[in-house]
């Protein structure tokens, strides 16, 4: 069966003009329940079992496990259907209808990542009436760009249960088996205002913040001398310093500042080791100097992921894409789903250089590649009696 464009790109126009963000602050914050409910009925039209999972703490949200066959292993193909914000101002078209121009489909999301559904729908219409002998499932969830409370969420659950999972990330067809992970984390020195001719009147919490940078600069370079790992472009663990507030006038006392970093993980660190470590490196300067240090998290993180290299599923993926696994930079669902006992690999149509920016877009040129591949899964994790 060749490709049919012109029902990818009816299919991706309608998740297109379902606006979708998710966002940490109230006012972008929108339901995916649109998105998730059309996705459903395409999938229950194809004789899939469609449940959607609300988000018990998140009004509006949902996740949607849809399953063809049964048995105890199978593959997932897993999808977020939330978008960033967006700049409208700076659309050369309308973010929510879907534009064709020079061989690429632009809107928001069409890269990142609603433009994985329509293939994935494609390449089950292309293997329709073969037997299963282990379950397809596909896996949509929400708030993957905010906060990640729908694969959470699953998580807690302990669903879905597969033995292969694909996470749809747009990562030019090239399969991808590690990445590092994130923290975001608040540092807030609390200490006493006064006038500044006399620094007894009070603690200044400016230049307690400067030893706290110091000390976390110090931590960051130990961390990238204990760990390398040649598999990434930057290949140490990295830290920044992203902002720093405090103050409000020059003849006061600092009494309050407030640190935002971000910590960037390998695989084979945990997060939570971190916070502890940078916790024990705070107490003593809190001690010194008089303030209060109050470490926080910003956003609960999200670990670093690494697949093994032998694994069936990196093996069947190189061989369908004719390249190597690699690592990327940014962050994705695959932990959670990995942690949750599934090979667990990330590849998907469209590039991350499109994401998150004006005029986004997928080209037309991935979009038959990525079938095939998606095809290909299919068939060798699902058509087979032991799905492998």
């Amino acid at each position: 069966m060749t490709f049919d464009l012109n029902r990818y790109r009816e299919q991706l126009q309608q998740l297109v003009a379902q606006p979708s963000v998710s966002c940490a602050a109230p006012d972008w914050d929108m339901s995916n329940l649109p998105v998730i409910e059309l996705i459903a009925s395409w999938l229950e039209a194809r004789g899939f079992t469609a449940e959607i999972l609300p988000l018990a703490d998140r009004p509006g949200k949902a996740n949607l496990i849809a399953t063809l066959g049964s048995g105890p292993g199978g593959l997932v193909f897993s999808g977020h259907t939330d978008t960033v914000p967006y700049d409208d101002n700076r659309w050369q078209s309308d973010p929510f209808t879907l534009t064709e121009r020079d061989g690429k489909l632009y809107g928001l999301g069409a890269t990142d990542m609603k433009g994985f559904f329509p293939a994935v729908l494609a390449a089950i219409d292309r293997l329709a009436g073969e037997p299963l002998q282990q379950p397809l499932i596909v896996l949509a969830t929400a708030d993957e760009e905010s906060s990640m409370s729908g694969a959470r969420a699953l998580v807690d659950q302990g669903r879905p249960k597969g033995r292969y999972a694909v996470i749809g990330e747009p990562t030019e067809l090239r399969p991808v088996r590690m990445h590092k992970g994130i923290m975001m984390e608040s540092i807030r020195v609390r200490g006493a205002s006064g006038h500044s001719s006399n620094p007894a009147l009070g603690k200044n919490a400016l230049e307690t913040m400067h030893a706290v940078m110091g000390e976390l600069l110090s931590y960051r370079g130990e961390l990238q001398s204990r760990y390398r790992n040649p598999g990434f472009l930057v290949d140490v663990p990295t830290l920044n310093l992203g902002c720093i507030h405090g103050g409000d006038n020059p003849n006061r006392i600092c009494a309050e500042c407030e640190l935002h970093f971000d910590l960037r993980p390998m695989p084979g660190m945990d997060n939570e080791d971190l916070r502890q470590a940078i916790q024990q490196r705070l107490t003593p300067l809190a001690e010194t100097s008089g303030t209060d240090i109050v470490f926080s998290t910003l956003f609960e993180g999200v670990d670093a992921f690494e697949q093994d290299s032998d694994s069936d599923l990196v093996r069947a993926c190189e061989k369908l894409t004719g390249h190597t696994a690699e690592s990327v930079a940014f962050a994705t669902e695959a932990p959670f789903l990995q942690s949750l006992g599934m090979e667990t690999l990330v590849l998907g149509p469209g590039s991350i250089n499109q994401a998150h920016q004006p005029d986004e877009f997928i080209a037309i040129d991935q979009l038959a590649p990525s079938v095939d591949i998606l095809s290909g899964l299919i068939q060798r994790f699902c058509l087979s009696a032991n799905g492998n």
